[in-house]
């Protein structure tokens, strides 16, 4: 099972304290080339680097793809340490963080990251139809082109390091560690919407917002868990933030593209703030459920991880 196959490797909990740590480390070194581009651009431009206090004006200094690309780097640093971290410090196969099937299932991927794609391309388009003055039509090609190109690179590079993070080592580590299932999958989910508070979308919308990213961070820790692997959730996650990242954007969100479109409205923390996950999220769970025949939820969500009898004897 997912959970119990960090058994088999080392899983002291100090391991975890310093993975996390170097991961930690890690990301914000990756952050650097960012923080010198936006530093030399404003300094080139005559601005007063120390007078700016607001993010937004930083995040907004260089070329959207520019931004974009290096923004993206530091998951993808991280990544990079967290593989490192897994095969040395807990001397672990990555495969076995991603799923407890022999090999990584490459159709639950494809098939959570079409649903996603599928849906908010129809949603998006429905939207656009109702209420066309919601949105100006900004395509261009040739930044279009390159959105697209760094989009497909580093975009799964962004979300596989947040689903490893997570839905994988901590979810892994803290599983052994508690010996159940429910703890992993509150702490997780709960830290995973607590790291978006810094996000724009949470000072336009207000704090309502954060049901929405702490939901879904129930629900891909829903789908790992039932699923004995991360491969829906990878594929989800991926496809949720590529097809917003091209299809999509406005001034207020944290990923500001040359997309296709702009949404140009008023945003209002109502019930389209809660109806994924109140609505989409359990018809998604729903559909996996079938399509996979998920059984024994209680068990898969709130049961005992028991180390397995055979290397409880290798202990002895």
């Amino acid at each position: 099972m997912f959970i119990e196959q960090a058994f088999k490797f080392l899983h002291e909990w100090w391991r975890y304290l310093v993975g996390l740590i170097i991961i930690f480390v890690a990301t914000q070194v990756g952050s650097i080339p960012l923080l010198i581009g936006v530093f030399m651009k404003i300094y080139n431009d005559g601005g007063d680097i120390m007078g700016i206090d607001d993010p937004n004006v930083l995040m907004t200094a260089l070329d959207a793809n520019l931004t974009l690309f290096l923004m993206l780097l530091s998951f993808a640093i991280g990544l990079f340490a967290l593989y490192l971290v897994v095969k040395y410090l807990h001397r672990q196969p990555f495969e076995t963080l991603t799923t407890s099937r022999n090999k990584t299932d490459w159709g639950r991927v494809f098939f959570a990251f079409g649903l996603i794609t599928i849906t908010t391309v129809v949603l998006t388009v429905l939207d656009y139809m109702s209420n066309p003055e919601d949105y100006v039509f900004q395509f261009q090609a040739v930044p279009f082109i390159i959105l697209a190109v760094i989009s497909l690179l580093m975009i799964p590079l962004q979300t596989s390091f947040e689903e490893y993070l997570f839905r994988g080592y901590l979810m892994q580590g803290i599983g052994v560690l508690a010996k159940n299932r429910w703890l992993p999958l509150l702490i997780t989910s709960v830290i995973f919407g607590g790291l978006h508070l810094a996000n724009p979308e949470v000072e336009k919308l207000g704090n309502i917002i954060m049901v929405y990213y702490i939901g879904t961070g129930f629900f891909l820790g829903i789908m790992t868990l039932m699923d004995e692997g991360m491969e829906l959730a990878l594929g989800f996650h991926a496809g949720n933030n590529l097809i917003t990242a091209v299809l999509v954007t406005a001034d207020w969100t944290v990923f500001k593209t040359p997309s296709i479109l702009k949404d140009i409205s008023e945003p209002s923390a109502g019930f389209d703030v809660l109806a994924p996950v109140l609505i989409l999220y359990p018809i998604f769970l729903a559909i996996m459920a079938w399509r996979y025949k998920w059984k024994n939820w209680g068990q898969k969500l709130f049961g005992k991880v028991e180390e397995p009898l055979a290397l409880k004897g290798e202990h002895l």
